[in-house]
């Protein structure tokens, strides 16, 4: 899954500082893929520890009322 369209620093192609050029729409379809597989991984954590997951799903909702713009 994760490794189909991995590209190694061999074949970026060297702009300015050695920075590879990346077009928008692969940055977006590396973005998808990230967040899908995050959201499998955290399915996954919820049905493997249910208890820890509902724990640190209620951490995180504390932080967010609590945080301050």
């Amino acid at each position: 899954m994760a490794d189909q369209d991995q590209r190694g620093p061999e074949s970026a192609d060297p702009g300015r500082d050695g920075v590879a050029e990346e077009s928008e729409a692969d940055r977006r379809r590396r973005r998808a893929q990230f967040l899908r597989e995050l959201n499998e991984a955290k399915a996954l954590r919820e049905r493997v520890k249910p208890r820890q997951a509902r724990a640190a799903r209620m951490r995180q909702q504390m932080r967010m009322r609590t945080f301050r713009w």
